[in-house]
Parts: C-alpha cells; structure tokens; sequence
C-alpha cells in the first residue's frame, strides 16, 4: 500500500505559513505563543488562528510546536496555551517534554519533536505506545537508519527533515549553546 507524503514547511509566522501553502505546502508548522524552540518566533494565537483559517480553506494542515523542556511551574501555564491551540482548530501539537502526557490533555494529535532525539526503532514503538501519532526523526538519520526504523514499527507516522538545522550538533542532545553562552536550544535560545 502506497504511503502517502506530506510536503511540510516551517512557518516562522503566520506570513509565511500562508505563502507555504499558497505556494503547494500540504501543511506547516509553527510555534506555540511560548514554550517553543524557535522563542524568537514569538507567534499569536491570533497569528495561529489566521494561519488555520487559511489553511483549511486550501485543506492544508498546521502543527503547533511547543516543543520545550519545561519546569514544574510552567506546565499550568503550557496546558493552558495548548487547551487554546486545540479550539483554535490546530491538525497536531509538537512536543518535547513527555510530562505533559501526565496532564489533562484535550485530544489533540501529538507528535514527538525532532528535539526528543527519535533515532531508534525502540525509541519510536515508545512514543507510540505512548500515544504519540507521529515521531519527528532525529535530523541525523541516514536512509538505511530510517528504513529500519519503519521495519520495526506499526502505525506510527514517520516524518523526516529534507533539510535540517545546519548545526552539527544532535537534535535535543546539545548542550553547547548552554555551555558557552548560557542559553539552552532546549528552552529555544540555540545560540
């Protein structure tokens, strides 16, 4: 059976979101008002909301990332900000931090970050038996490595960068940034 692509663009904001899908994207991501990997973005929920209107009048879909580590005091704040990126009508919500699966999520499809380092087929029978509905693979997967993965995998949505950070550091394993200028890639300060 033919396994279907998804040609899927970062939307910095809902701008260039839009021109991704009026340009042939069948989806985009963009992150969440806060708690996102890309800080700097710093997208609305009004941004989001627009961004979804326009992507379903195109039948196109948008992923919302909020795909930081998080500290005990702000998981009140995360669920509040992810209640909302569901009723705004959001196609899945990108993750890092797996204690958020410990909170009264609304239902909404989850997808493991590239941040969580998905390199190995244990890993990824992980999330999905933990109910993630896609795995983000970590950016550093040769083909070879990505068909094993899928061997040894059920239902599980696969999605891989075509291009990727130009960093050469690991997705979700780097601390270099921390180390020397004192901001964490994953708290979405990547110096």
């Amino acid at each position: 059976m033919p396994i279907a692509l998804e040609l899927l663009a970062p939307a910095g904001n809902a701008e260039i979101g839009i021109a991704a899908i009026d340009h042939g994207a069948d989806a985009v991501y963009i992150g969440a008002p806060k708690f996102s990997a890309r800080a700097q973005a710093g997208s609305t929920a009004d941004d989001i909301a627009r961004l979804i209107r326009h992507a379903n009048f195109w039948r196109a879909k948008v992923y919302v990332a909020l795909n930081t580590i998080l500290t005990d005091n702000e998981l009140s704040e995360a669920l509040i900000i992810i209640r909302k990126i569901h009723d705004l009508g959001a196609d899945g919500l990108i993750i890092q931090d797996t204690g958020l699966l410990e909170l009264d999520l609304p239902p909404i499809p989850l997808i493991a970050s590239t941040q969580m380092h998905n390199d190995t087929p244990e890993k990824v029978r992980f999330l999905e038996a933990v109910g993630f509905q896609r795995v983000i693979l970590a950016r550093e997967l040769s083909l070879e490595e990505i068909e094993d993965i899928r061997r040894h995998t059920q239902n599980i949505e696969l999605e891989a960068f075509v291009h990727g950070a130009l960093c050469v550091s690991y997705s979700g394993q780097c601390y270099m940034s921390q180390a020397i200028a004192n901001r964490s890639g994953n708290r979405g300060l990547c110096a």
